[in-house]
């Protein structure tokens, strides 16, 4: 043996107590294929990687791209990790496990509403390639984009409240009818949305296409513009809408030219499984801007209402990529306490409100059965009072003499219609009672008595409330009774509402 040779061993010799121990991989390193996991999240892959004692890895799904793991650990032989949970904001993570028996793996957790549990078998590199989530660029900023077709809160109908995604070509040809019978045409409401639900699959140039129970849009949109009347659709920049149909990931300028093209008047672009892809304001403002972009560039009027539930103060930048409309809350549901919560507690804040941009509670729930007569009176007032988008959400060939006298109501549309475009506000509040104010164009102020108890009350109003001196006409706007002046108490029954039209 050379010198050098023997210097080398020597060296390795004495070394080698001090290098460190070879650290196995976990047995689920590696690709794992899941092929009969269900559309919904509609997983794919599972991805591990570990080094040393540290995991990580992700979980591919067709609604939210690469789910990745987090704080990944050994426990008992199973891998255990978190993953975000997004769209629950009380509950943003959930605990995911990997088990493993005879060469496969065993995925159970959860995501938003779906409950997770696939089997899946190994996979190659080669598989990982062609299973990639395919991520798309967001354009950045541009300048501001104009509204032009809002200057007075929208009115209309839309099916999601009471068809859910359960919504087809008749039904909607239905309901632009029952608007034109029932004279709620005639009261200001003109568009008929169509929400989620409606979408197909993609060509083979990625045009979406409507599912079957939309043979045509061209010739639906025809219908409803034939009756004096405007429609609307219904879309998400995630890769799948809240119902799990196809989203717009991908296809933004595309389906833009699509809803242009088939004639469709309204946009109303929901966040849903965006989530997963824009989730800080940056990423959120700009899904919103290429949409609203995409949307002026067909050349077509399409009013482009923002859903992304308030988040990231939504009301200081809607009007920059577009909106003039946006969700303030989570969905509103057909009971007095949910909409009692997003009325009087989130409806926005009014300096955000105004034409061509105002502040959306979300859809209108009376004729739906779920509240007294009394309780929808004040929910059309309060939404009127709020300057809110009204959009019917009952089916129209159902609407009873009683809650067509609540929504046709002229006096209290012409509150929420008002040209000044003022969002009202609470001036003065006691226990559960409420007392707001919205100043009109005409120099008269509308005030509304809400009563947020359970049993009646005797209540005042007065001039101060209103901001005025004095009171020289007062118009009951319920009744349409007028009077020289303000009563000396008002009787309120339980949830209900008094509202007037006073002028000094």
């Amino acid at each position: 043996m050379s010198r050098s040779a023997v210097i080398a061993a020597a060296l390795a010799a004495v070394a080698l107590p001090f290098a460190p121990a070879a650290q196995a991989k976990t047995p689920f390193d590696g690709v794992w294929l899941f092929d009969e996991a269900p559309d919904r999240p509609g997983v794919t892959m599972m991805e591990v990687r570990s080094r040393g004692d540290a995991i990580e890895g992700e979980v591919t799904t067709q609604w939210y791209g690469p789910v990745k793991m987090r704080n990944a650990r050994l426990e008992d032989g199973t891998l255990t990790f978190e993953a975000n949970n997004i769209n629950d904001w009380d509950n943003p993570t959930r605990t995911w496990h990997v088990a493993m028996a005879d060469g496969k793996v065993q995925l159970t957790g959860q995501i938003w509403f779906s409950e997770i549990d696939e089997t899946g078998h190994k996979g190659t590199a080669k598989d990982a390639k062609a299973r990639a989530f395919q991520f798309t660029e967001l354009p950045e900023m541009g300048a501001p984009i104009p509204g032009t077709l809002a200057p007075t809160p929208p009115m209309g109908w839309s099916s999601w409240n009471k068809f859910d995604e359960h919504i087809d070509d008749a039904t909607v040809r239905a309901m632009a009818d029952a608007m034109v019978t029932t004279g709620l045409r005639d009261a200001g409401y003109i568009y008929i949305n169509i929400d989620d639900g409606w979408q197909g699959t993609r060509d083979a140039t990625g045009a979406l296409q409507p599912n079957a129970k939309f043979p045509d849009m061209k010739a639906l949109t025809d219908y409803v513009h034939a009756r004096g009347l405007k429609i609307g659709i219904y879309s998400s920049q995630g890769p799948k809408t809240c119902a799990g149909y196809e989203g717009s990931y991908g296809h933004v300028q595309q389906d833009a030219q699509t809803f242009a093209d088939w004639g469709f008047d309204y946009l109303k672009y929901d966040l849903c499984s965006g989530e997963w892809f824009y989730n800080d304001r940056d990423t959120v403002v700009r899904s919103y801007y290429e949409m609203g972009k995409a949307l002026r560039e067909t050349g077509r009027d399409i009013l482009f209402s923002l859903c992304e539930y308030g988040r990231f103060e939504v009301g200081s930048w809607g009007r920059d990529v577009g909106g003039e409309l946006w969700r303030t809350t989570g969905d509103i549901t057909d009971d007095y306490k949910t909409m009692a919560e997003i009325g009087f507690d989130h409806n926005g804040k009014p300096e955000h409100a105004g034409p061509h941009g105002w502040n959306d509670p979300d859809m209108l729930e009376i004729g739906n059965g779920g509240m007294s007569a009394d309780e929808y009176r004040t929910h059309m007032s309060l939404w009127a009072m709020s300057a809110a988008p009204l959009m019917m959400g009952h089916d129209l060939r159902e609407t009873s003499a009683d809650m067509l006298a609540i929504l046709a109501n002229r006096r209290v549309i012409a509150v929420d219609q008002d040209t000044r475009g003022i969002q009202g506000q609470a001036v003065r509040t006691e226990g559960t009672t409420e007392v707001w104010a919205k100043p009109l164009a005409d120099g008269s102020v509308a005030l509304a008595l809400f009563n947020r108890a359970e049993t009646p009350i005797t209540a005042t109003m007065s001039a101060s409330d209103a901001g005025l001196a004095s009171v020289s006409k007062v118009e009951d706007l319920w009744s349409g009774a007028v009077t020289s002046g303000l009563a000396g108490s008002y009787e309120v029954p339980a949830h209900g509402v008094v509202m007037l039209r006073v002028t000094a």
